[in-house]
Parts: structure tokens; sequence; C-alpha cells
């Protein structure tokens, strides 16, 4: 089987150079760009982008893409405030993430991800059908500008994932897999979550986390190595159904320490790769 390669998730700037550069200095080649602020796709921002990483000789592997209004990262405000489900920002953020994906095509990336969010586990609830339309005027978006979707995992389970790309029925969606998050929201272990979703997954998340140890709060992110992700077995799993993409990895503090723990965690990958 062919080797993995190890990429990390870096800011979207008005001007690159310094995040790209990053991605340069921990000797790595590949990266997903991230911003919350749909402001940015533009032109110049874009030009900036890409010039940077072909000087560094880094490949943007997709932009994930944040989306205005609140977002609270629990069990208990989460579900009325994340992503396309709660009905009160779907507009704002279907156009949001239509901007995304014109801004994606334009400077030659392949797709967009985000979180799309608590999708009801009841095929039945209206805000399942609800998210299913909103995300067939996403997918339509990504079709035009000739660039994929793909889901963030997370805060739903991998059967009701794999239920909303089935409704959906688009050619152009994907699965972002973050290997943390299914942990940290109590969802699946991500191992396992491959039987389920596998043959969507077009991007990962490298990334290491606890179980909740209580019914409001997310489990504890923490560095690779020491959660509960089951590295060893999950890349030869991802391999084995084809999966021939980068491992981006995510370490969700600030400041040297975070520099400190994704070079820690590039170490740690490379011989599983």
């Amino acid at each position: 089987m062919s080797r993995l390669e190890i990429g990390v998730l870096v800011g979207l700037k008005e001007d690159s150079e310094e995040e790209i550069r990053k991605v340069s200095d921990l000797g790595l080649k590949s990266c997903q760009v991230v911003t919350w602020n749909p402001d940015l796709y533009v032109a110049e921002v874009g030009g900036a982008l890409m010039a940077a990483a072909e000087r560094h000789g880094v490949t943007v592997s997709a932009l994930w893409a944040g989306y205005p209004g609140p977002r609270v990262w629990n069990f208990t405000e989460g579900p009325g405030t994340i992503g396309l489900v709660p009905p009160q920002y779907r507009r704002m953020r279907v156009e949001a993430l239509q901007k995304a994906a014109r801004f994606a095509g334009r400077i030659g990336l392949p797709a967009i991800t985000t979180h799309v969010g608590f999708i009801p586990e009841d095929p039945n609830h209206a805000d399942f059908a609800g998210t299913v339309e909103a995300m067939k005027r996403v997918a339509g978006a990504c079709a035009e500008a000739g660039v994929e979707f793909w889901f963030e995992t997370g805060q739903e389970t991998p059967v009701t994932l794999l239920r909303t790309i089935e409704a959906v029925a688009a050619d152009n969606l994907g699965v972002n897999l973050d290997t943390a998050n299914l942990i940290l929201y109590g969802k699946a272990n991500p191992v396992d979550a491959l039987d389920v979703f596998g043959r969507h997954v077009r991007g990962v998340h490298a990334k290491d986390g606890l179980y909740p140890t209580g019914g409001t709060e997310l489990g504890k992110e923490v560095p690779l190595g020491q959660g509960k992700v089951n590295f060893p077995a999950l890349i030869p799993k991802l391999k084995s159904l084809g999966y021939a993409g980068p491992l981006t990895i995510e370490r969700e503090i600030s400041g040297p320490q975070q520099f400190h723990d994704i070079k820690a965690g590039v170490e740690f990958l490379r011989p599983l790769c």
C-alpha cells in the first residue's frame, strides 16, 4: 500500500504566507485551510494563498469553511446553534457555504468541508428534512463550482451521516473524518465507523481525544497518541478502503504548545503511514 501524506490544518488569512510557512517548517507538504470569515473569499486572498503554497511546495487539500451566527460546542446549546440544522440560521449559512464553494472553485481547491450540525437521528424529524434540503443547495453550488462537499464528522452518528448522504443524493459528497470528534461527542469509535461510511471518506483530520464523562460537555481533545483513537488500526483500514489522501493534523489549542504537539504528532504518525 502507498504511504499517506501527513498535513496540518492552518488558517486562511488576508496574507497566508506565515500560515503556509508553518506547514513547510514542520517538514510537511499538505494542509487544509480554515476560516470562519466569509469576507476572506475574495480574489486577492485566494491568489495570495495559492502563491504562498506554490512557493513552499505545499498542496492545499480543502477549505474548512465556517459560517456566521452562534455556535456553542456542547451538548445543551450545540444542537440549536451549530451547522445547518437550526432552522433560523440555515439561509445565511447556506449562502456562506455557497460563497465558500465558489471561492474554492476559483482557486482550484478540490473541496470544502464543515460541520453540518447535530443531524437528527430520526429521519422523520422536520429538522432532518430541512437539513437535507439545505445540503442539496450547498451541494448544487459546489457542483457548479467544480468542487466537492465533505461532511466533517462529529455531532451525528455514523449511520445518520450515511442516511443524510443518501438523502441528499448528490455525486459530489464525501466525508472529512475527524478521528477525535466521533469520540469527543460520544458518537462512535472511528475505526468501527469506517464500516458504515468508510467508502465515502475523502479527507481526514488526525486528532485524538477522550470520551465524555458527563452529559453536557464534550470529551477532552488531547495530543495524538494520548487519547482513544487507535491509529495503528485506523490507518491500515483507511488504506484498505482505498483512501489515499492526507492525514491532516488538527490540534485545538493555540500558542507554542500547539506547534510542539503538532510536531510530536508528525513523529507519531510517520511510522504508521
